[in-house]
């Protein structure tokens, strides 16, 4: 696997990370513990090196960190304040002692001895970023944080934070169907230095190929609630699918692999963490790796993929007052 720096902050990680909220949180029933503690394995054997967790996906610090306990050291482990007691439905909180609070019980959790990357998950509005900043570069002088991310943050708030203590990655959602973070986001961490983490960089599985109209989503599944999920959505937009589907078989790859190789090929920078529960996917996943794709054919991608309007909003209306603050 190949490794790539996340902006100019030192961090090295291979250049597609594994993102393991999916494996206990957010689509559906938790994946069998022994099963997920088995695929995080499958990933680092591959060569993975960036995992990416949060104090607010239930269990899955633990998880992580049971996994990762023989390569203690040898990989980058991500997590994640700023949520009320941990949960998202309780709001908000980014108050520098409840930053310190989270950070000594990830620790416990993920069974290290230093957090390798602690984001704000979403910005506080009721808590200065530089407060925040302060909080964490504090963690960073005292040995317990290694480097500083933001989730979901728009510019004004990047450009605030980084100058109180360094952002060393910037995590929000960038993909074929979800191109927003080009216009204001991308220009901003280049110019700082700052490294991107796509999120959702197959579009919550959409653009697999895997979901159509007809698909049913488990009662517990978070994709019932986002509006780009609706059915009538989801008709709407098959034929960015089928877009992507069709360039894929035309390179001998799989949708999947054309999704995350047009993302890799943006900036040398941009590490995504494609999530999944199945090993096969796992290795389809970081097959995209070793896509190759020319300047035409990424233009081609680019150009075929704007003409086609992406139907529904990507958060709930809740959701969506949390992010690009």
């Amino acid at each position: 696997m190949q490794e790539r720096e996340l902006g100019t902050s030192g961090l090295r990680v291979s250049a597609i990370g594994l993102g393991c909220m999916g494996l206990s949180f957010g689509y559906g029933p938790a994946l069998e513990r022994k099963a997920a503690i088995k695929l995080i394995r499958a990933a680092v054997e591959q060569g993975v090196t960036l995992f990416d967790t949060a104090e607010a996906y239930g269990a899955n610090e633990e998880l992580v960190g049971e996994a990762l306990a023989p390569v203690r050291g040898e990989v980058v482990i991500a997590t994640k304040f700023g949520f009320r007691n941990g949960d998202p439905k309780q709001g908000l909180d980014s108050r520098p002692e409840r930053i310190r609070a989270v950070a000594e019980q990830s620790l416990k959790r993920l069974q290290v001895e230093q957090l390798d990357l602690f984001y704000q998950h979403r910005q506080d509005p009721n808590v200065p970023i530089e407060d925040v900043a302060g909080a964490v570069r504090d963690l960073v002088k005292e040995g317990k944080v290694r480097q500083f991310g933001l989730s979901e943050a728009g510019v004004e708030t990047i450009r605030r934070a980084h100058a109180v203590q360094p952002v060393a990655a910037l995590q929000s959602e960038y993909s074929l169907w979800w191109r927003e973070p080009e216009e204001a986001i991308l220009p901003v961490l280049e110019e700082l230095g700052i490294g991107f983490v796509p999120f959702s960089p197959l579009g919550k599985g959409f653009l697999t190929g895997g979901i159509d109209a007809a698909t049913q989503f488990d009662a517990s599944d978070f994709r019932n609630s986002v509006p780009r999920f609706s059915p009538e959505a989801r008709s709407a937009n098959q034929a960015l699918v089928d877009l992507v589907g069709d360039i894929a078989r035309a390179k001998g790859v799989s949708a999947a692999q054309i999704a995350l190789a047009w993302l890799l090929f943006q900036k040398p920078w941009i590490v995504p963490i494609p999530g999944t529960s199945k090993l096969h996917r796992l290795q389809e996943n970081l097959g995209a790796a070793n896509v190759a794709l020319t300047p035409l054919e990424l233009a081609d991608i680019g150009r075929a993929v704007a003409r086609v309007p992406v139907q529904g909003e990507r958060y709930s209306p809740a959701s969506q007052q949390m992010v690009n603050r």
